[in-house]
């Protein structure tokens, strides 16, 4: 290990004697010399600070209020372009939405040529509305016009489209031609729109095919006979026609038909009636049944009830007469009297005949009436 002295000897080898710098010598001035001035020295040139944002500047470039307005001019642009195609999407999801509804029915080609409106700039909303305004489509759905026309609501397509198959449901059911629910283009049922006009349910449609084939066309001839001769602008060939007119009322028509049964019931008994008096039996709740069970008993006894009025010389016992005791009607308990009476006097008359004929004959004549 080197002792400090070894190294002191070390460092003063190492060392180098450096030259002394000579002074400068005092410049002499030579007699006609003039020396030549020093040049003076350039000036620094400093380099501007950056321009501050914020500071104004006297730069011949755009502003900062300039650029602040180019910024906020392509944010907006930005902004409206992404509404644009957001816009678009909606109006084209509105459209495939509207178009995959009526497909459910076989009416696409309804909203095919509003395919144009999606590049249009129109609300989605729009849609429907410009749909319902399109002339196939007016045409499809005729019968909301005519609705409208009458004060009523105009039916959903799903509500339109239902009803028109319970009818066609119903029609098939019964057995009706099918000329009566054919369909034409885009489904359209033309026989329909006079009920669907009319507000006629699926049930009220019902009730009125079974008026008419139930209650007439498979009545008694005499049924059709008596509708004939009160009605003569009811055509029995096309009754069902007549009866599936929403313009007739449901309760006319069974009113109708329960006059024509009762005027078919006297013509079974070889009886006749009127127009008049068989709605007003009708008024009183006489049916089809109740008409032909009484009739039918009426016979014998307005016969008979004639022949006794005429021979004791009492009120005649007329048709009328027998209808308000077998029917119940006002003046009943009047009719049977009058019955009860010609009956007594026949009974009396025979019972005080003695000799002319048997007790036996007597009494079963008596009380044949």
């Amino acid at each position: 290990m080197a002792t400090n002295a070894e190294t002191a000897r070390e460092n003063r080898r190492a060392t180098v004697a450096l030259p002394t710098p000579a002074l400068p010598k005092p410049v002499v001035p030579v007699k006609g010399f003039t020396p030549k001035p020093m040049p003076k020295p350039k000036p620094e040139v400093i380099n501007p600070a950056p321009v501050n944002p914020i500071m104004p500047t006297t730069s011949t470039g755009p502003s900062v209020a300039e650029q602040l307005a180019a910024r906020d001019a392509l944010l907006l642009k930005q902004q409206q372009q992404l509404a644009a195609e957001q816009a678009l999407q909606n109006r084209q999801s509105a459209f495939d939405l509207l178009r995959s509804q009526f497909a459910q029915y076989g009416l696409e080609a309804l909203v095919d040529p509003l395919q144009g409106l999606i590049q249009e700039n129109v609300s989605p909303s729009e849609f429907a509305v410009r749909l319902r305004q399109t002339e196939p489509y007016k045409k499809r759905f005729a019968a909301n016009a005519a609705r409208i026309g009458k004060g009523l609501r105009a039916l959903s397509e799903a509500e339109y489209l239902t009803l028109e198959d319970g009818y066609q449901s119903i029609m098939r059911n019964y057995g009706l031609p099918a000329t009566y629910y054919s369909k034409g283009d885009l489904g359209r049922q033309e026989g329909f729109e006079k009920l669907i006009a009319g507000d006629v349910s699926a049930a009220e449609l019902e009730d009125r095919i079974a008026t008419a084939q139930n209650r007439v066309v498979n009545a008694p001839p005499q049924v059709k006979e008596a509708l004939k001769r009160f009605y003569p602008d009811i055509n029995n060939s096309d009754i069902l026609a007549y009866t599936l007119d929403p313009e007739k009322g449901l309760m006319d028509i069974k009113r109708k038909v329960t006059a024509a049964e009762i005027g078919g019931a006297a013509l079974g008994a070889g009886l006749e009636t009127g127009v008049s008096r068989a709605e007003e039996l009708a008024k009183f709740g006489v049916t089809a049944e109740t008409a032909r069970q009484a009739y039918q008993a009426a016979v014998p006894i307005i016969q008979r009830g004639g022949q006794l009025a005429g021979f004791y010389g009492e009120e005649p016992y007329t048709q009328v007469t027998a209808e308000e005791e077998l029917f119940n009607l006002p003046g009943s308990a009047g009719a049977s009297q009058k019955r009860k009476r010609l009956t007594a006097l026949e009974e009396a008359q025979f019972s005080g005949r003695a000799g002319m004929t048997g007790g036996a004959l007597s009494r079963d004549r008596a009380g044949a009436y």
